[in-house]
């Protein structure tokens, strides 16, 4: 997936290589961070990951057989197109994914609905957001993260079918996984309109930027330099460990990790940012409902089924 189209081709492999053993070590660094909560752990995978891939980045830099004659350098050496665009390397889209997950880990991930809590979100996800993008254009100049709202063309049927069938889904699932493992207690308590309101847009805003960081900011990164499966399940492994320590525990990962991997199939199908958001934001509307029924006994009793 070339993050611009002036980026050069990516030769992604279709086979094991050694350069998964620092991307996982890196994408490793979620649970310890989100899921086990060991701070010093996750910095330290993290270093270590960025180090294996520094390493590896060396090795296949080096000198190599060059039967065919040398060329006089030229300006746009190790650079793609008019817009100088750099090669993809390892070791700066592994930082990338390293810088978003230090500034996200470094809040406490609770859903808490005060002002204070809210403008906490906002700033440390903004952020985990906006400094890979930032380092990646304007530090890296490789423009290795886009947000491709207008990606994808029109939506086909099956699109539309699956929107609809997300809907269904939701409304099935959610409301027992739910209330009958108690995970609802994870959010606060929600029984005035003003909390109600912070929920809904809570929600919708914390749902929004998981597309924007765990599919457009690391699923991207990864698929530069690997296969899809393998760059779709390293960053289901970042996407859950995140959900694990906002609230969806018990057995959540069941729901979570098919989630998580379906998202990035979507998105890789239809390179449209706008449809996975739309997915998303519609299977957490059903979440916000079912929220505010677990916390409010009886008031949306006639519409779900637990």
């Amino acid at each position: 997936m070339p993050a611009h189209p002036d980026a050069p081709p990516v030769d992604v492999p279709t086979a094991w290589s050694w350069r998964l053993a620092p991307a996982l070590v890196v994408c490793l660094a979620a649970p310890a961070f989100f899921v086990v909560r060991v701070p010093w752990l996750g910095w330290s995978l993290l270093a270590v990951g960025l180090a294996l891939a520094w390493l590896l980045e060396r090795r296949d830099a080096g000198p190599r057989p060059d039967p065919a004659p040398r060329r006089a350098p030229t300006a746009t050496a190790g650079r793609s197109g008019a817009a100088g665009i750099r090669a993809p390397s390892l070791v700066r889209d592994l930082s990338l994914i390293a810088a978003g997950l230090l500034v996200v880990s470094a809040i406490s991930l609770r859903a808490e609905l005060d002002n204070l809590a809210m403008a906490r979100f906002a700033l440390a996800l903004g952020g985990a957001v906006a400094v890979p993008y930032v380092l990646s254009r304007w530090v890296y100049r490789d423009r290795a993260i886009r947000f491709p709202w207008r990606g994808g063309g029109r939506w086909t049927t099956f699109q539309w079918v699956w929107l609809v069938a997300v809907l269904v889904l939701g409304w099935l699932i959610l409301p027992f996984y739910f209330i009958t493992s108690g995970v609802y207690l994870n959010w606060p308590v929600v029984d005035t309109p003003e909390l109600i309101a912070r929920l809904f847009v809570g929600v919708g805003a914390v749902g929004i930027w998981d597309e924007l960081f765990f599919i457009c900011t690391c699923f991207a990164l990864l698929r530069r330099h690997f296969a899809f499966w393998q760059a779709n399940v390293l960053q289901a492994v970042v996407f859950v460990s995140f959900l694990w320590e906002l609230g969806y525990q018990a057995w959540g990962p069941l729901l979570t990790i098919p989630f998580a991997l379906l998202q990035g199939f979507i998105f890789m199908k239809t390179r449209s940012l706008t449809y996975v958001v739309t997915v998303h934001l519609l299977f957490d509307a059903i979440v916000f409902l079912v929220l505010v029924h677990a916390h409010n006994p009886g008031l949306l009793d006639g519409f779900f089924l637990v």
